[in-house]
């Protein structure tokens, strides 16, 4: 009988290397398996809904090369914190430190400073990147729709890890906050893919043939986020 309270991670040791495991149970899983998540930059080790974990320890042990292997090549965390370099939207970014400066962050001349206590730097600028976002997503979403034409319903700035954007019922599109960490091409092509979507809810040749009208980049900006995107999800993780 599986132990419901199994811990959601687990320490694997080999050659005396200790790594840390996520453990998933998937109840639809055929086997045990293990999947790199570069978002986090750690290897989740899947069980079937009748494996024990000790299943699991086993052969997470007998691939415990695949797994260094893997990790070796994630990304590294990119912390915010004072000194830390960036592009948003194109433009270089440098984060700065003012404890004396009240109110909202001061943006001048490609420095962003932050005030108050240096604990909430990392909040402080993830809220000034999802502010700007929310304004360049929200105009270039509404004027790619307005050629179609077709109306945005709400949108949404959000902090997903498996999909850039989405569209659901009503025209409510919902897109990461990081494209504006991506090159403007990028986020043009991710904006243009959901507006799509207010008028092909699929992935037939029509919709894409769509995608192209809005936006003249499409392949490039797939490439990109295929070699990147695991990066730019690191952005903010310590």
């Amino acid at each position: 009988m599986i132990d419901r309270a199994e811990p959601s991670h687990i320490v694997l040791e080999s050659d005396g290397i200790a790594v840390t495991l996520a453990v998933r149970r998937n109840p639809r899983a055929r086997r045990v398996s293990l999947r790199a998540d570069p978002a986090f930059g750690h290897i989740v080790l899947v069980l079937p809904g009748r494996a024990s974990l000790s299943a699991g320890m086993r052969f997470a042990h007998s691939q415990a090369a695949w797994i260094r292997g893997r990790l070796a090549r994630m990304p590294p965390p990119n912390p915010i914190a004072p000194g830390l370099r960036f592009e948003l939207e194109g433009q270089p970014v440098t984060v700065a430190h003012d404890p004396s400066l009240r109110g909202s962050p001061r943006w001048t001349d490609g420095v962003l400073t932050i005030g108050g206590d240096e604990a909430f730097i990392a909040r402080r600028v993830r809220d000034w990147i999802k502010r700007q976002a929310r304004r360049t997503l929200q105009a270039r979403a509404e004027a790619l729709a307005a050629t179609l034409p077709r109306r945005v319903g709400a949108l949404r700035i959000v902090d997903t890890r498996s999909r850039w954007g989405s569209c659901a019922a009503g025209g409510k599109l919902s897109f990461s906050w990081r494209l504006l960490l991506a090159p403007p091409a990028v986020l043009d092509y991710v904006v243009a893919h959901e507006v799509a979507h207010l008028v092909h809810p699929h992935h037939r040749p029509v919709f894409w043939e769509l995608v192209d009208r809005l936006t003249p980049h499409r392949r490039e900006a797939q490439a990109w986020l295929r070699r990147h995107g695991a990066q730019l999800l690191r952005f903010g993780l310590a």
